[in-house]
């Protein structure tokens, strides 16, 4: 894919696109990680996804031809592949495979967003990250380390980084979570 399409390097901190902007590409991870962020006007930040190697995003406002409604920021060093809207088009036109990948990546955005609405309108914070927590989880083995830290789930949630520590240590006394030297363990 890299060999037809421009490919960028974003360093670590870097705003890809901002709220407003209008979309040109759909953004394909080729190395790195990046965020994409919500701030409200107390200027605190909701993360609304996380994207790894080998996944894709801004597909959404490509599709609808409508401007991006928040900020990604490249949390590590990233290699991106730039894929135009007639190109990808075209990738679901012609490969099957592709596009019911598509519709289980919105799919799954969806219910990950359907289900954090429903928990931010849940004013116990213990049971929020619960369910956050089982969401991240759902394809780990048990024992496996969760690769989210406390401020991540305290930006994914809604909650201050303090209510989610205090959260974690009441869930892993409750047997939901494990925690070992710091790190948090699905049971």
């Amino acid at each position: 894919m890299a060999h037809h399409f421009k490919v960028i390097s974003v360093k670590k901190g870097e705003t890809i696109y901002e709220p407003g902007q209008q979309p040109r590409y759909v953004y394909f991870i080729q190395s790195g990680e990046v965020r994409m962020i919500t701030v409200n006007s107390d200027n605190d930040q909701f993360i609304q996804g996380v994207f790894k190697a080998n996944e894709y995003f801004g597909e959404p406002a490509l599709l609808l031809q409508r401007p991006y409604l928040a900020y990604t920021i490249a949390y590590q060093d990233t290699i991106l592949v730039l894929v135009d809207r007639p190109a990808f088009l075209n990738f679901l036109e012609e490969d099957r495979a592709f596009s019911m990948n598509l519709i289980e990546t919105l799919s799954d955005r969806l219910f990950y967003k359907s289900m954090m609405l429903e928990e931010v309108a849940n004013e116990q914070a213990e049971h929020r990250l619960s369910t956050l927590i089982s969401y991240l989880s759902r394809d780990l083995e048990s024992g496996a380390a969760l690769k989210v830290t406390r401020q991540a789930l305290a930006d994914m949630s809604g909650l201050r980084v303090e209510t989610v520590i205090r959260a974690v240590k009441r869930l892993a006394k409750s047997g939901e979570l494990r925690l070992l030297k710091g790190k948090m363990f699905k049971p």
